[in-house]
Order: C-alpha cells, then structure tokens, then sequence
C-alpha cells in the first residue's frame, strides 16, 4: 500500500489525498510536520515538504508529479480532460491554485493562522490576515467568473483542476479565511465537493489546537 507523509492543513496533501480517493488508490496517511525537520524525511525528499508518497522501493515527492504518476499508471477516472485543450486548461487552473492562490491566500493563512498559533505561540499579523481575505475575494470572483461559464472548473467534466482548488479552498476556509456570502457560483460548485465520499475525510480530519469555524464541514453553509 502507498504511505502518504502528511498533515491535516497541508493543501498539496489534500490534493493527492482526494485523487488517489478519487481514481481508488488506497492510502495509508502518515503524519509528518515539515517544520519539525526530521533528519529520516529529509532523506525522502530533501525539500523536507509535504507530501511524499511511497510504495516499497518507489518514492514520489512533490504534489504535480504524484498525480501525474497516478494520472499515467491508473486508467480508472481520468482527471485532466478528454483532449488537448482540455488538458491544457486543466494544468493552467491547477496551477493557478497551486501557485497563485497558495501563494496569496493559503500560504499567508497558514503562516499567521497555523504556524505562529501553534509552533511560535504567537499571535497573528492582522495586516496580513486581511491582505489574505483581500486576495481570497479576488480569487472567489475568478471562480464565479469560471464556473458562470462551464460545469467545473476547467471545463464540462470533474478533474484535477477541481481537487486542486478543493484542496486551497478547503485549508483557507478551515482557517477562517473564506467570505462565501456573494459568491454562489462557487457555494454550490464547493457544496457539491463537499457532498462527495472522496472529499469528506478532508473535512473529518483537525489540526490539533486548531479547530475549524462551525461551517466548515457543513453541506449547507
């Protein structure tokens, strides 16, 4: 079976986590903290990022290339489209969130919300926190922009540019960073990931001495 190191606010975890959910490839989580810098994961991936996912002798760093293994090496429920300019969509998005929106949005929520909270016995930067919130309403009207005009994000099927968002979005709004009200395009396209059984471990799982808002797991929020 493939182990999967990892933590419950990871959004690249998350993101191999609901694919492999997804196209049926079972996986054991492990619990690894990067910031502990444990010499044994660094071994596995110099980086010393999540995830890391290993089965015996193979050993498979970094969220793209995880599911682009998958993607290649499990026929069962294809994620990236049905053509070309499908599946150069699907990457496009699935990098905007990977990037952009981790960049703007997780990223500032984790370091303020998380990690000062948890690790540093800090409080949060409020600066920050809302440059966070202001970023997250510009990304929520991108995706009420896409999602005006296609069923999912990167066009007429389920993909990976959907887990990827469900991935970001999913860890800001546990952090608190999410404003729904205003965006139903996006409301329902989430509530819908929320409904499926391959999302739903996501939601069931808590940082330690993090919860998350009364909403966050809730199918009607």
């Amino acid at each position: 079976m493939w182990r999967l190191h990892q933590y419950p606010l990871c959004p690249f975890s998350r993101k191999v986590r609901f694919a492999c959910a997804v196209k049926g490839v079972d996986v054991e989580l492990v619990r690894e903290y990067p910031w502990e810098r444990r010499d044994a994961f660094a071994a596995l991936n110099p980086a010393g990022q999540t995830p890391v996912i290993q089965n015996g002798a193979i050993t498979l760093v970094d969220s793209a290339a995880i599911c682009d293994y998958f993607e290649e090496t499990v026929a069962r429920t294809p994620l990236l489209g049905a053509g070309p300019e499908e599946r150069a969509e699907a990457r496009r998005l699935v990098a905007w969130f990977d990037q952009k929106f981790y960049g703007e949005v997780t990223s500032l929520l984790l370091a303020e919300r998380m990690y000062k909270r948890i690790v540093l016995r800090q409080p949060p930067d409020a600066g920050t926190v809302r440059a966070a919130a202001r970023n997250a309403e510009a990304h929520l009207d991108y995706l009420d922009f896409l999602l005006d005009r296609r069923r999912w994000v990167a066009g007429p099927a389920f993909g990976l540019a959907d887990i990827a968002a469900a991935a970001q979005l999913s860890v800001a709004d546990y952090l608190g960073g999410i404003e729904w009200d205003g965006h139903e395009p996006a409301r329902i396209w989430y509530s819908a990931l929320k409904s499926r059984p391959a999302f739903r471990p996501l939601l069931g799982e808590r940082m330690e001495g993090l919860p998350p808002p009364a909403h966050y797991d809730k199918l009607d929020f």
